[in-house]
């Protein structure tokens, strides 16, 4: 078979951004070429055109173009045409593109088009009880209803996108994976009492809400740290820095104790995973992130929130502690009894490892996705 992906971010040192769906294509994509087939990946809105060769993975960078008038249309018909002829130059079998903006919605692409739901614009803008802008919701509908197939991370993402948008495809559920390979135990001592929270510095992530966790957590351990992994994103609400917002929610004490990393690269995310006693990742809106399932294959103790997809990965007081993160008080408590229970920690952690290696591992989910792809081909 031959697969792309449409995306508009992707692991890669001349790639200007990469998050959890980048992620998910890259350990499928690198899965799909170890059993013999081959992967072609269109990545949009990049600041240059290229075509890199990376390790059997042809990788096309797309320029983004703005136009007199019309931009978000006229960009989709360019990248259309460009795919259209690669697809033809390289017998590719079909495409898979995130739901995100509805890129493909104005598109009419040679080969079949798959969507995954990693979550739509409307999804998030619904979990986090945000006004919505009309054209997203009705360009993520269009591109919805446009697709051949629909595939979703998770379950709970399945259901609310139907719901959201009305839609009567069937919507199959092939959960993201993990390369448990490569995220191992890394030997690396651990920092005493520290916590990471790693992925965009940004409101829907939970950041606001950790920062008043963390004031209770430094009353009860004054040593504990709190690292933050990721790049500061523009406040949906506020329009500044979240980051500043995060800094000013913190007490004064707390402000001695956090420290703030930019990204770094993809590989070594998992040293910082590995060097943290706890692992904090108070989410209000995601669909199945790829950071849960890194840092559990790491074999670390999570404090993790515990709304709708949660449940589909964390098992609360097994795999590590679910808690809803606006329960400040709550959430504290749970960081500190891990920070104050070694043997408590370390046998979440064993339980959390165990979890992704039996259900979550890159061999288990990329061969569902094979499987898959394969009866849409034929």
């Amino acid at each position: 078979m031959h697969i792309a992906f449409l995306t508009p971010e992707y692991p890669h040192n001349r790639i200007s951004h990469s998050a959890g769906i980048g992620s998910s294509i890259k350990n499928l994509a690198e899965q799909l070429v170890a059993k013999g087939h081959k992967v072609t990946i269109f990545v949009y809105s990049q600041d240059s055109s290229e075509v890199i060769d990376n390790h059997k993975i042809s990788i096309h960078k797309i320029a983004y173009k703005k136009y007199p008038f019309f931009s978000w249309y006229f960009y989709r018909k360019s990248i259309q045409n460009y795919i259209n002829q690669v697809i033809k130059k390289e017998n590719i079998d079909l495409i898979e593109a995130p739901d995100w903006t509805g890129i493909t919605a104005f598109m009419r692409l040679s080969a079949p088009v798959i969507i995954r739901l990693h979550g739509t614009d409307t999804y998030f803008c619904h979990l986090e009880k945000r006004t919505q802008k009309i054209k997203n919701f009705l360009v993520e509908k269009r591109a919805l209803k446009r697709a051949d197939y629909l595939i979703s991370v998770s379950e709970f993402t399945a259901i609310k996108t139907k719901e959201l948008f009305n839609l009567k495809k069937k919507i199959p559920v092939i959960y993201n994976g993990i390369d448990t390979h490569f995220f191992s135990n890394t030997p690396k001592n651990e920092i005493p009492n520290s916590l990471l929270y790693f992925g965009s510095i940004i409101r829907k992530k939970g950041v606001l809400e950790l920062a008043q966790i963390f004031n209770h957590v430094i009353t009860i351990i004054p040593e504990a740290t709190l690292t933050l992994l990721g790049r500061d994103v523009k406040d949906i609400i506020t329009g500044t820095s979240t980051l500043a917002l995060f800094t000013d929610l913190l007490s004064e004490k707390a402000k001695k104790n956090v420290i703030h990393i930019n990204n770094v690269p993809y590989t070594e995310v998992k040293n910082h995973i590995a060097a943290a006693s706890v692992i904090v990742l108070p989410s209000f809106a995601e669909a199945f992130p790829m950071t849960w399932l890194e840092a559990m294959a790491m074999k670390k103790a999570l404090v993790t929130s515990n709304i709708g997809w949660a449940n589909e990965l964390m098992i609360d007081r097994v795999t590590g502690f679910s808690e809803n993160p606006k329960n400040h008080t709550k959430y504290a408590e749970k960081i500190v009894t891990l920070l104050s229970d070694a043997d408590l920690k370390s046998k979440f952690g064993e339980n959390a490892q165990m979890r992704i290696r039996t259900s979550f591992s890159l061999e288990t989910i990329g061969a569902k996705n094979i499987d898959y792809y394969k009866q849409i081909i034929k």
